[in-house]
């Protein structure tokens, strides 16, 4: 890759720009650009598409998308020491790369980007679930993106993936799958990040649906599936029966077992109990 763009690899611009990763961040920099460009061909096609990176840090995966085709980068930096670094991969590919200083949490990114639209990014941990549900959570849907491609720690990604049964299942399985199909398309160990993290990491990529999976009120189907899983251990005639007098009733009429717990549910009948609940 470093003979592709002509820059120097990873470990000599952290050295060169002093850049130690803070924790407080959640910084922890892949140096291998083999894999920062297997994470950028997970995301598919980038000729002709704009795409954000969030947390780019000293730019090996920002390399990997723009050596890859990417139409055009987006990458928002909290961490102003790593700008430096960052202009000179803008220096090598002129007009691909626009640097935003700021936290992604709080920047309107859609306003600077133009469809169609990619999101793929090594997100710190502290903030990639936080992240993840305000994508898949707008104010209309479908997004301003057609698929995302992102790392998070290896036990958040299999909660992501998630099926009926194990402990893993929950809300954010059902929340990712009603409205994407999300699938592991690499993991990589703790060693390849520099510092190492005490775990295991995973690139997830979701391919966006372009309506939810299965119909549903979005605030109902998060007030049923929040009141199953908080009390998870409890049949769902008990964890839901401030939902409705005749929940049973209603259970029922979802094909749901009112004994049945809301691991043993799937997303297809969470949202039929959620009609049944709407329609109340």
């Amino acid at each position: 890759m470093a003979a592709i763009d002509g820059l120097p690899p990873l470990r000599a611009v952290i050295a060169a720009h002093d850049l130690v990763a803070k924790k407080q961040l959640g910084q922890n920099f892949l140096l291998d650009l083999n894999l920062t460009a297997r994470i950028a061909r997970a995301a598919g096609d980038l000729s002709g598409c704009d795409v954000l990176e969030v947390g780019p840090g000293p730019g090996g995966l920002t390399r990997g998308l723009l050596a890859e085709g990417a139409r055009r980068v987006l990458a928002v930096e909290k961490d102003a020491r790593c700008l430096p670094a960052l202009a000179e991969i803008a220096a090598a590919y002129p007009g691909r790369l626009e640097v935003m200083q700021g936290d992604a949490l709080a920047l309107d990114v859609a306003a600077h980007l133009v469809p169609p639209i990619k999101i793929v990014a090594n997100l710190p941990y502290n903030v990639g679930t936080e992240l993840l549900i305000r994508w898949l959570t707008p104010a209309h849907w479908p997004p301003f993106w057609d698929s995302l491609t992102l790392m998070f720690q290896k036990e958040v990604a299999e909660r992501i993936v998630a099926k009926p049964g194990p402990k893993a299942y929950g809300r954010l399985a059902l929340l990712s799958q009603w409205r994407a199909d999300p699938k592991i398309v690499l993991t990589l160990p703790p060693e390849a990040f520099t510092p190492a993290p005490k775990v295991h990491s995973a690139v997830v990529h979701f391919r966006r649906l372009d309506a939810p999976r299965f119909a549903a009120d979005e605030a109902v189907l998060g007030r049923v599936t929040a009141m199953a899983f908080n009390q998870r251990r409890k049949m769902l005639r008990s964890s839901l029966k401030a939902l409705a007098p005749d929940i049973e009733v209603r259970l029922r009429a979802a094909g749901i077992e009112p004994t049945a717990r809301a691991e043993e549910i799937s997303l297809e009948g969470f949202c039929a109990l959620a009609r049944e609940v709407a329609a109340t």
